[in-house]
């Protein structure tokens, strides 16, 4: 086995993850243009707030990704496209075996504490992310940083990682101020060279965040606002009841009071990160040893009706997918959401194939947040002889336990990653949901040509890949859940398609 990058446990896929040399191009504001005056404010709504602005405790992507984007910068950004395009870092590049990026940074950027942003400060900031705690150090295990000179860092892999650029234009390209390191507030006094500043006399933690526009930003053009404020609000009543009284501009929003939002005059954009379905773990057969038989991992596939599922759980918001990957992404191929058909006599036959004619019974950990979800799950599988048994897990103990391992197999909602983070995440024999440690000479394979191989090499590996997958039954999807953010009338904004909410710098004032 070849490949070494280690996968020390992040519990979410957030990463966008490519391969290649590459150099600046494309507007570092993320909208196209600078055009258009500011608006006095933009608010926002958020589920919960950042734990830490330490970035070796804190630093987070996803729901919480404005809070950081506000007040740090990214050696790189992605823009509404998922492009990579410079930020702190104008030009990138790859020596020729991939394992050592030159960064070249911009020579007018600076914190609000007055110092420069330099080739040390990305060095301090690189080493505080990796040997932290928060949960992008565990991408970043192994890596060392060099300041060539003022303005250009070499960031050194013990062997090549394709996610390595995307890592660096999200969490793990935050960079903040050396000097803030040390001080006792670094946690709720963020020292970046970001958009804005927070404003801690008017911040409430765990309430609502306050932020000035940074008078001295690098890209004033990116600024749209002069003041954001992020409110705290996770009960979906409340925030309904928020956006319907007009004390937002921006939300996520419930599919099931999107009519109702649009008539309050909100514009409704969507998009699909997570998959639900089944991860069929324990495919040598540890402890649930019917699964090491394929047939029966393709039984419990033929076994779902999908298109059923996706409508009574989630009222249709989603597309009916049987596969891991993105959409999008190099490995993901349409005619594979089709693969299985839903089919439970096909299934009992498979079953009795493979010396399972009266079915067999399975426990499974339950999660009272989608306890419709397991209801369902386990209708449908008794349909074909699978009897489904489920025990509680104890409070905030699902995942754990099963990655203890503790189950075979389990219902999950996961993020649809690119597909080198699907690969390290799920797919490697060390792979956090991998947790049996299932190897397969083919996935090995696979996976050190998206490792070793070409960008055109990777690209082809990472399809074969995905069908291998998908032929073997390691999972069975069941749909893409679909995601909807909402903006008042006078705002606009694009959906970043890597994240589950929006670019900050794509929000905008409607002209």
């Amino acid at each position: 086995m070849m490949f070494r990058i280690r996968t020390v446990a992040a519990l979410a896929a957030v990463a966008a993850l490519a391969l290649t040399g590459c150099s600046a191009g494309g507007d570092p504001s993320g909208d196209g243009d600078g055009d258009g005056a500011r608006g006095d404010e933009l608010t926002l709504i958020s589920l919960g707030g950042p734990t830490s602005y330490d970035i070796g405790a804190g630093a987070e992507w996803g729901t919480r990704s404005p809070f950081f984007q506000a007040v740090y910068d990214t050696l790189l950004r992605q823009n509404d496209e998922g492009e990579v395009e410079a930020a702190l870092a104008t030009d990138w590049e790859y020596n020729d075996d991939n394992t050592v990026l030159t960064l070249t940074l911009r020579d007018d950027a600076e914190f609000t504490d007055g110092t420069p942003v330099d080739a040390a400060a990305v060095v301090a900031s690189l080493e505080r992310l990796r040997d932290g705690t928060a949960q992008i150090s565990g991408y970043m295990v192994g890596q060392q940083y060099a300041a060539v000179d003022d303005h250009t860092v070499t960031v050194t892999l013990e062997a090549p990682n394709p996610g390595l650029v995307t890592q660096l234009a999200i969490a793990g390209g935050l960079i903040a101020s050396p000097a803030s390191f040390d001080d006792p507030d670094v946690a709720t006094n963020p020292i970046g060279s970001g958009p804005y500043i927070l404003d801690t006399d008017a911040t409430v933690t765990s309430t609502s965040y306050v932020y000035r526009a940074n008078p001295d930003y690098w890209d004033q053009d990116a600024i749209k606002y002069d003041a954001l404020t992020i409110n705290i609000i996770a009960d979906p009543t409340a925030s309904m009841n928020a956006i319907l009284a007009g004390e937002a501009n921006g939300a996520g929003a419930d599919n099931n009071a999107l009519a109702e939002i649009e008539a309050a005059g909100w514009s409704i954009d969507s998009t699909e990160l997570d998959f639900q379905g089944m991860m069929l773990l324990d495919r040598d057969g540890s402890i649930a040893p019917e699964l090491a038989d394929v047939r029966v991992r393709q039984a419990i596939n033929m076994a779902f009706d999908r298109p059923a599922l996706l409508a009574a759980i989630q009222a249709d918001h989603g597309t009916v997918t049987q596969q891991v990957v993105q959409p999008g992404s190099p490995s993901y191929d349409p005619e594979l959401d089709e693969y299985y058909e839903y089919d439970p006599e096909g299934a009992k036959d498979l079953l009795a194939e493979a010396g399972y004619p009266d079915g067999f019974e399975v426990t499974m950990p339950s999660i009272s947040a989608f306890q419709t979800s397991l209801d369902l799950v386990a209708q449908q599988l008794a349909d074909i002889g699978i009897t489904v048994t489920y025990e509680d897990p104890g409070a905030g103990n699902f995942l754990s336990s099963i990655l203890t391992p503790k189950y075979g197999m389990t219902w999950m909602s996961l993020a649809q990653s690119p597909d080198w983070d699907t690969a390290i995440t799920m797919l490697g024999p060390d792979a956090v949901f991998n947790p049996f440690g299932t190897e397969d000479p083919k996935v090995t394979e696979y996976m050190e040509a998206m490792q070793f191989g070409t960008e055109e090499e990777g690209a082809e590996a990472a399809k074969s890949l995905n069908r291998h997958i998908v032929e073997q039954a390691w999972f069975a999807p069941f749909f893409r859940v679909e995601g909807s953010f909402a903006v008042d009338a006078d705002t606009t904004f694009e959906y970043w398609p890597t994240n589950i909410y929006p670019s900050l710098f794509s929000f905008a004032p409607k002209q």
